[in-house]
């Protein structure tokens, strides 16, 4: 393609990710399109209220409200340079044509080329009680706060596996919510073995450790290495329930519960782009194929952020900024090589710092093995843990997508964004093998329902 011609591209996310890439190719000359399903840009990390309830930046992201506050008014700054359409659903990619949804009405558009920024969704992992009234993920519990001002209950108990569970308490607790307990099901000895390889990020690591201090100094009961976890309760929430290390059991009253478990990529739009997926040993789960450079394995499909690889809202930044430089490159525009340079040594370094994050967060497979055949693992379909079980056992069941079209599982509304990695592991779990050789649920269109009055 020649400088001449300028390409046509879209960024599909407003996040930290995508809101880096379309400034820097509005710098190179661009004016790309900027599609988002929330009203406001900012992300789930910067996540902002709906206008007229607006909070100060200071209350609602902490150490992180002037990088907030930069990335908000980045679109004003851009003014017509950005073609922005929030409230916008990319329901399916097809080649270069993005099919979109806004306003109950479809459309198409055609693209020369497209960063995906899609971001990442809580890991749910299922636990007896999961599926009372008053349980939520950790980032819904997040948004609650954020866009609707309003906490999840008035005694909140919340529950991880991952750097998000001191972030929630500590907002929950900024905010005048009672957090009741603050309980990680990974043990604490990982953390200090892997503090080390933590220090290639220092400020995060510092900021990490304030949320834990203040939780702590604040009041809020923090315990490790939960295990046989469970939500006890009849028509909602009453309490949390589980059994530490010494197999003492502990009971903590509470009306709500947040409960997440480390974060999972959001893959099925690069899936249905064609990106080559690829089971990532470090994060356990199936991620798009994407080089330092930020392509796929698809000419002119770029991914960044956490969609491509959970990394956090700097991360992000950084690899939006790489994957529109990279673009602009292939497209024959100017590139600035010093900045690519600083980019890729902040990436490497970020790099080490997730290696031994995750390390100090190991996946809980711990929560897998304590459930019971009767609980419940696709909640859409009514689908239980046992049922998996059986289909390993009794049917020869070796394969994710076979389980689905034998049982259901992952066939409802979330097709398996909820429930299949779950459901992955307790098949791999039966059959006594590696999670990535039970492969992974084919992603389909739509990636999110959509009505289908009007056609197609």
């Amino acid at each position: 393609m020649s400088v001449a011609k300028l390409p046509h591209v879209a960024v599909v996310g407003a996040g930290p990710a995508g809101l880096r890439a379309v400034e820097v190719l509005v710098a190179g000359g661009l004016n790309p399109v900027l599609i988002d399903e929330a009203p406001r840009s900012g992300g789930q990390i910067y996540r902002r209220p709906p206008p007229g309830a607006e909070r100060p930046a200071a209350d609602l992201y902490g150490f992180e409200a002037a990088k907030a506050t930069a990335l908000h008014g980045l679109l004003d700054r851009l003014g017509d340079r950005v073609r922005y359409r929030p409230n916008t659903l990319v329901w399916s990619i097809e080649g270069k044509r993005l099919r979109l949804l806004a306003d109950e009405r479809f459309d198409a558009l055609e693209v020369d080329a497209m960063i995906l920024a899609t971001g990442a969704m809580d890991r749910v992992l299922p636990f007896p009680g999961w599926t009372l009234p008053g349980v939520f993920t950790l980032g819904a519990a997040q948004i609650a706060l954020k866009a609707q001002g309003v906490a999840i209950g008035r005694r909140v108990a919340l529950i991880g596996a991952g750097p998000l569970l001191p972030l929630v308490a500590h907002q929950y607790r900024k905010a005048g919510a009672e957090v009741v307990l603050a309980l990680d099901v990974t043990a604490f000895l990982p953390k200090v073995i892997h503090g080390f390889g933590l220090l290639n990020a220092p400020a995060t690591l510092a900021k990490g450790l304030w949320y834990m201090a203040r939780n702590v100094l604040g009041g809020v009961p923090m315990r490790f290495g939960a295990r046989r976890l469970r939500v006890e309760g009849t028509d909602r929430v009453e309490a949390v329930v589980w059994t530490d290390a010494r197999g003492r059991e502990h009971r903590v009253a509470c009306d709500a519960v947040g409960a997440s478990f480390g974060l999972r990529s959001e893959i099925q739009l690069a899936d249905l782009a064609g990106c080559r997926i690829v089971f990532d040993d470090l994060t356990r789960q199936w991620q798009p194929e994407r080089s330092p450079e930020g392509r796929s394995s698809v000419v002119d499909v770029y991914l960044a952020g956490d969609g491509a690889a959970i990394g956090g809202a700097d991360v992000a930044e950084l690899t939006g900024a790489r994957a529109a430089l990279t673009l602009l490159a292939d497209h024959g525009r100017p590139a600035d090589a010093a900045r690519i340079d600083r980019l890729d040594r902040e990436l490497a370094r970020h790099r080490r710092f997730r290696r031994a994050l995750e390390a100090a967060y190991p996946f809980p497979g711990h929560l897998l093995d304590d459930l019971a055949d009767t609980e419940t693992l696709c909640r859409c379909e009514g689908i239980t843990v046992g049922a998996v079980r059986a289909a390993a056992r009794e049917r020869d069941v070796d394969e994710i997508n076979r389980l689905k079209a034998l049982t259901r599982t992952g066939m409802g509304r979330c097709q398996g964004r909820v429930c299949g990695q779950a459901a992955a592991e307790i098949l791999a779990r039966s059959r006594g093998v590696p999670v990535e050789t039970v492969g992974r649920l084919r992603g389909n269109p739509p990636v999110k329902p959509i009505p289908i009055e009007g056609g197609l």
